[in-house]
């Protein structure tokens, strides 16, 4: 990592220097429009409940209703139907994954369209939600319609980055609006365990140098389980097997193959019931989603926990394809030693494919998991009060990690890309 660092700053790399300080800029403008307020709207006061992973990747622009307040959530929920509809279901779609640049490019901008009208209909339910039927049709389309346009706004500052910047723009944008949060979290954390706590001074020290210390173990434990494979080896028929012959070649099976979808599609199957209550306006109903259908509850967290390990075996295997990947390697003169093409390849990659997800899963319940029982935690002590927003481990977390790791091995490709150029010209 030193040696990287100490490569972007020789003078060849000056470009390189300039697409992160462009990037930089850009998430400047990110964070700055996150605390502009759409006219006419006021804080949202109390817990958002289902709604605050939204309010932490957008560095919580919903509970100021600032006009970035759905961030990139409408195009990342576009995204992730948009996948699933590839799956043979519609065919047309099916047809554009195998057209290569070309289809892609159809697909992301169709993508991108489904993106924009989700937003409209997120901030019209939102500005009803929280505006109330005390204000017109108009002020209500008035409010969509700004959060629209910050919307489409930040997809386009996305592009902007993955073009002229370093890494994918909105992955970045998500990284900054949570790690925006986190100053203020370690502040309130202090407050809490410090400053208006009824708990002895030097106790409540002890207890937020404890509180980072486990806060930075479980960074470094998500990036050893995000970095960590199993590496399958396959052999190629045209390949010498010789002591003389080529290097053996592997395909990487991670162990969190499916990332953060299986906790987004959870959230977002539980946070259905809550919206239709929210509108609904009927008492019991609201009490019946408050006992069985929330987070904090033993039955919705039961209910959470399946969909998350449903989800994670569901998305895994769309995402990896055994049988598609079993009928390219044969017709590449490829197989698995011990392992005969065919049939017996796909149905070992579905076995070793099961196992690792189920190690997936299990870290990603616990990561999903751990603001839970943190909250139940902190909720048993009387002596120690900490903000909502005062919370361990999450989605959050995950989603820095991940795009902080592919954002550095982008850039550590960059410069050791040039390298190469540079001895090959030598030569």
């Amino acid at each position: 990592m030193f040696r990287t660092m100490k490569q972007l700053f020789a003078p060849t790399n000056k470009d390189l220097r300039q697409r992160i300080l462009f990037t930089l800029g850009a998430l400047m403008i990110f964070i700055i429009g996150t605390g502009i307020r759409v006219p006419g709207t006021q804080d949202i006061a109390g817990s958002l409940g289902f709604l605050e992973l939204v309010n932490a990747m957008g560095g919580g622009a919903l509970k100021r209703f600032s006009i970035f307040a759905l961030g990139v959530m409408p195009y990342i929920t576009a995204s992730i139907i948009m996948q699933l509809l590839q799956m043979d279901i519609i065919p047309y779609f099916s047809e554009l994954t195998k057209q290569g640049p070309t289809g892609r490019q159809k697909l992301n901008q169709i993508t991108r369209y489904m993106g924009i009208i989700f937003a409209f209909i997120e901030g019209y339910a939102f500005s009803f939600a929280f505006l109330g039927s005390a204000a017109s049709a108009f002020e209500h389309l008035y409010v969509a319609t700004i959060m629209t346009a910050g919307t489409s706004f930040l997809l386009w500052l996305g592009d902007q980055i993955t073009q002229k910047g370093i890494g994918n723009g909105i992955s970045l944008i998500i990284m900054a609006g949570i790690l925006d949060t986190l100053p203020q979290m370690f502040v309130e954390a202090f407050q809490g365990l410090v400053v208006n706590s009824s708990i002895s001074q030097i106790l409540g020290i002890g207890l937020f140098i404890l509180f980072v210390l486990v806060y930075f173990l479980i960074v470094i434990g998500v990036i050893w389980v995000q970095e960590a494979d199993r590496k399958i080896p396959i052999q190629y028929a045209n390949k010498s097997t010789t002591a003389y012959g080529s290097e053996a070649s592997y395909m990487p099976v991670k162990i969190n193959a499916a990332g953060v979808v299986p906790v987004i599609f959870a959230s977002s199957l539980l946070a259905i019931p809550a919206t239709i209550a929210s509108f609904l306006k009927n008492e019991g109903f609201q009490n019946f989603v408050n006992q069985y259908l929330t987070f904090s509850t033993p039955v919705g967290f039961v209910i959470y926990v399946i969909l998350i390990f449903l989800f994670g075996y569901f998305y895994t295997f769309i995402q990896m394809k055994p049988d598609e990947f079993a009928k390219n390697l044969q017709q590449n003169g490829g197989y698995i030693p011990g392992i005969r093409p065919g049939k017996d390849t796909e149905n070992y990659l579905s076995y070793v494919l099961s196992r690792l997800t189920v190690v997936g899963c299990i870290f990603l319940i616990i990561i999903a998991g751990l603001p839970i029982g943190f909250t139940a935690l902190v909720n048993a002590f009387e002596n120690v009060s900490l903000s909502s927003n005062v919370t361990i481990g999450g989605t959050g977390l995950l989603i820095v990690v991940g795009v902080a790791l592919e954002t550095y091995k982008q850039l550590e490709g960059s410069i050791l890309s040039r390298s190469y150029k540079k001895g090959y010209k030598r030569r």
